[in-house]
């Protein structure tokens, strides 16, 4: 592709000098809350996003007064597993800048909202202390490396988890620009081992996503990544993952050529350099084939689709010299969190902790806080935006008890609830349409009777809002999703599975709350009278409303 038809992006990174910019002037700059257009752009490869509070936009602009802009800062954690001292770190940074508020993400990994611009170097080098750092936790690489999040789910859990932290180091661009921008690293780094073999000085045409599943769980949603490893387990010893690629649930409103995609498995792979190598050259491909001319149209699923599936797997061999083998066999039976004590295999204690939307609130945070001066447990993070106290002695378990007690943590809240996910959306996230995070909450209290109604409350249904169709809650892979039209307006998906092998599909669009309420009441009481035994909410309205 010519340099002319490349979207504006691409030439910032083309001049970026290795995603330097001229981001350590924009830090300087005392005249704006913002750094510089083009650094907007470079900011995410370092972990950030610029942001304003909309709430107040028009409040400011009758003053004429910029935007108020502050950033938030995301978190590269592989598999969303800190210490006990680590989280004391993002605690007290939490306290001394941004809003005081730690979001759980959807890709197991906490982030800091309202960070004024000249709070960024402190905030970094704080969590740089704590062997923390946010190299590529956005941008347009491969990001946090997902992983099911609870050791109860396979004896095996440890030698699995530990393939995300490796494939996340492996997958890192060479740039130092990141120390020498927030850190002033006074060493003299030649450039040329700086050369990025894998990310060029293109880097990707668009953001890559990379989860693995342990079977029978699948928190992760494997087939919303742009690669999904699915890890196969035989005769109680790891051989190795079914490979997926081609996952991604963004789409625009009103341009048909975007669309949601679930990850097409293509062959099993094993041994640890094939794995890492084979995962490597998916990115190559994508580097080199993906489309630069649009944004909207730059993910991995574009470019299998153009290139076909078989041509895509031909080139991946070739480029690899690893010859994929036949599909091996695995199920998944759950997605759900799982909450309260569980024993591991490893003779450990974990507690899982329901987190509504990732936001954890002030009581929550002191329980937490607690809990983790006694440095007694790890604090994991799920992909479901929820946490694990983990990896608990069982002569330290009344220790946490006692502060469970204390904090009123655990206590039950309703099957819907627990099965539910949002984004950030309003009022910070500059592409929602709509309120999701917020909201929800409000959205599920109403919907609550409604259950009840129906003899349904014990029923798990997975419910997700996203302020936009970006689709960072995952909206599109649940039984009942909602995707941000407008203020107070919802796309109403149905039909996804419980599962997340499923796609959802559109079936009203742009409802208000009252609409909303209405439709799922008759649709409850159908469910309730005439479901097959066995079936879940989603099956039932994939088969009745789109069969």
């Amino acid at each position: 592709m010519e340099n002319k038809d490349l979207n504006p992006v691409e030439h910032i990174k083309l001049r970026s000098d290795g995603l330097r910019g001229t981001l350590k002037e924009s830090l300087q700059d005392n005249y704006t809350g913002n750094v510089r257009p083009d650094d907007e752009a470079l900011v995410k490869f370092h972990g950030m996003y610029v942001q304003d509070d909309r709430d107040r936009r028009e409040e400011r602009a009758l003053k004429k007064l910029d935007k108020l802009y502050s950033f938030m800062i995301r978190l590269r954690i592989p598999g969303g597993v800190v210490s006990a001292g680590q989280w004391l770190t993002a605690h007290r940074i939490s306290e001394e800048y941004g809003t005081g508020t730690i979001k759980i993400t959807t890709r197991q990994t906490i982030q800091l909202h309202g960070l004024l611009k000249h709070q960024l170097r402190d905030t970094i080098q704080g969590f740089l202390q704590a062997d923390l750092d946010s190299i590529a936790a956005c941008g347009d690489v491969n990001r946090n490396v997902i992983c099911s999040s609870h050791p109860q789910v396979s004896p095996l859990h440890e030698e699995i988890f530990s393939f995300a932290d490796k494939l996340s180091k492996h997958l890192l661009p060479k740039t130092k620009a990141y120390y020498e921008i927030f850190v002033d690293d006074e060493l003299v780094y030649e450039r040329e081992t700086e050369k990025d073999e894998l990310y060029e000085d293109r880097y990707l045409p668009r953001k890559f996503k990379i989860a693995i599943a342990i079977p029978p769980t699948n928190d992760v949603d494997v087939f919303a990544n742009d690669i999904g490893l699915i890890a196969i387990i035989e005769d109680g010893k790891f051989v190795g993952f079914n490979l997926a690629v081609g996952g991604g649930l963004s789409t625009t409103h009103g341009n048909p050529n975007t669309y949601s995609r679930l990850a097409t498995e293509i062959g099993f792979i094993s041994g640890e350099e094939n794995i890492l190598k084979v995962c490597y050259e998916v990115l190559t491909i994508q580097r080199d084939f993906g489309y630069r001319g649009d944004r909207k149209l730059a993910r991995l699923k574009y470019t299998i689709d153009k290139m076909g599936v078989e041509n895509f797997k031909q080139e991946l061999e070739k480029r690899s010299g690893i010859s994929l083998q036949p599909l091996r066999n695995y199920s998944f039976e759950e997605r759900n969190d799982r909450y309260g004590w569980a024993k591991d295999s490893y003779g450990k204690w974990n507690f899982g902790v329901f987190i509504e939307n990732g936001v954890i609130k002030p009581d929550q945070k002191a329980f937490l806080y607690e809990v983790a001066n006694l440095h007694v447990s790890d604090v994991r993070f799920t992909c479901n935006q929820n946490l694990i106290l983990g990896n608990i002695n069982e002569e330290d378990k009344p220790k946490v008890q006692k502060l469970l007690a204390k904090h009123k943590i655990g206590q039950k809240d309703s099957a819907l609830r627990v099965s539910s996910m949002a984004c950030v959306a309003l009022p910070t996230c500059p592409l929602a349409l709509a309120e999701a995070q917020r909201y929800l909450p409000e959205l599920i209290t109403k919907i609550e009777p409604l259950l009840e109604k129906h003899k349904l409350a014990k029923d798990e249904i997975s419910i997700r809002m996203t302020g936009c169709p970006n689709g960072c809650g995952r909206s599109y892979l649940a039984e009942i999703g909602f995707v941000g039209t407008g203020p107070g307006q919802y796309n109403l998906m149905l039909g996804g599975d419980r599962l997340g092998v499923r796609l959802n599909k559109v079936y009203k669009k742009q409802v208000e709350e009252s609409e909303i309420l209405d439709t799922l009441d008759g649709l409850f009481d159908k469910y309730n009278q005439e479901k097959l035994k066995g079936e879940t909410f989603g099956d039932y309205s994939n088969r009745v409303l789109f069969g």
